[in-house]
């Protein structure tokens, strides 16, 4: 007799077999938009937290609201590590980076 599998009935898991499982590409562009998104997070987390607006944050760190804008998207890929430090000066901070393992799931 033949065992069978429970099915799968969660729909995070689903969705991460169809379309991650298997394909190490997409799971580096996973990972990639995840970072980008805990990036823009804190940043966004840190400015209000502050008090301050976009066009305040930029004056602070010598820079325009547009780029204070496009660093709190999550869809940005161009965080440098200057002007994190620049951001985390001017709001009483400092960045720290760790190297943590990669998640295999959605």
């Amino acid at each position: 007799m033949v065992k069978r599998n429970k099915p799968i009935t969660d729909a995070m898991e689903i969705l991460h077999r169809r379309f991650y499982g298997g394909k190490p590409t997409r799971l580096k562009s996973l990972e990639e938009a995840r970072a980008n998104e805990e990036i823009a997070r804190k940043i966004h987390e840190l400015r209000t937290a502050a008090g301050l607006t976009q066009t305040q944050l930029a004056k602070f760190i010598g820079t325009t609201a547009s780029v204070i804008c496009r660093l709190e998207d999550a869809d940005y890929e161009g965080h440098s590590l200057a002007m994190l430090r620049r951001i985390a000066g001017a709001l009483n901070q400092r960045v720290e980076i760790r190297f943590v393992p990669i998640r295999r799931s959605a």
